[in-house]
């Protein structure tokens, strides 16, 4: 079931709301540059599990409104705080993939983790995606720089040239060009702005260390895009944080690793 939330004048966030009725709830927020869609292979089993699954699309992307600003983490928390409250969500996990993780966390101390229950983090853009002078674990700032100038240039060889780093099992052709198709639906802008938040946000290392909910970080051994020690950072940052390491993993680690992905998440689900 798909409808719309508004969340500030002339903004609507696109839901997915699969099993309304399930005994536990989930709330996924996604990466760059994808939308709800990227958790088709949970959303395609979970529900007959018996939980309940909710996609929403970031602004910009998707099938959401496509306003010219608002792109920051403070501004992407708050839309899914309107989600959460046009919903009535409570007691449920919160989980995110990389920016989409980011996200979660920033929602996490800005919002005093209202409603959340439990946190999953899949390769979370968290603490920094990139390289800084006290944090070199990331990419190097460059790198962000080229996926800005490629979005203004060439956005479909930039969405080609991600697509390359994200798996680390083979895919079929008709796969990887589902996913670029993804990124495409979404607003070149937002795609840049998003990106353009990943070089001057710092706030998410005091964000991590707000967190008082059990967390789950599932994270692939061999991420490209959101590197490992990522994870490490997130783990030792978060207090009661498991972090599960995903061998022969790059970093869409829901689709490379989607059997062991699910049986992960909802076993701590279930744990009491």
């Amino acid at each position: 079931m798909g409808f719309y939330v508004g969340v500030e004048p002339n903004v609507n966030i696109y839901v997915e709301d699969l099993n309304p009725t399930g005994n536990k709830t989930i709330l996924f927020i996604h990466g760059w540059p994808g939308n709800h869609n990227l958790f088709e292979y949970q959303f395609n089993e979970l529900p007959k599990q018996g939980y309940r699954c909710i996609g929403m699309d970031i602004r910009g992307f998707g099938l959401s409104d496509r306003p010219w600003s608002g792109y920051d983490y403070n501004r992407l928390a708050d839309d899914v705080r309107s989600v959460v409250d046009a919903l009535k969500l409570q007691n449920f996990t919160l989980g995110g993939h990389s920016t989409g993780g980011a996200i979660c966390v920033r929602y996490m101390a800005r919002h005093n983790g209202y409603g959340v229950s439990k946190l999953g983090l899949f390769a979370a853009a968290a603490p920094s995606l990139i390289q800084r002078p006290y944090f070199p674990y990331g990419l190097p700032r460059q790198a962000v720089i080229d996926i800005i100038q490629g979005t203004y240039s060439d956005r479909p060889n930039m969405l080609r040239g991600f697509g390359n780093m994200i798996f680390y099992r083979h895919v079929t052709e008709q796969l990887s060009d589902w996913i670029f198709q993804l990124g495409l639906q979404a607003s070149s802008w937002g795609t840049a702005a998003v990106a353009n938040t990943w070089l001057d946000e710092e706030g998410l290392f005091d964000d991590l260390k707000t967190i008082n909910v059990p967390t789950v970080i599932l994270h692939g051994l061999n991420d490209q895009v959101c590197l490992y020690p990522l994870a490490v950072a997130q783990k030792n940052a978060i207090r009661n944080a498991k972090l599960v390491p995903f061998e022969a993993c790059g970093h869409f680690l829901f689709y490379d690793q989607k059997d062991l992905f699910n049986k992960e998440l909802t076993q701590f689900i279930e744990e009491s």
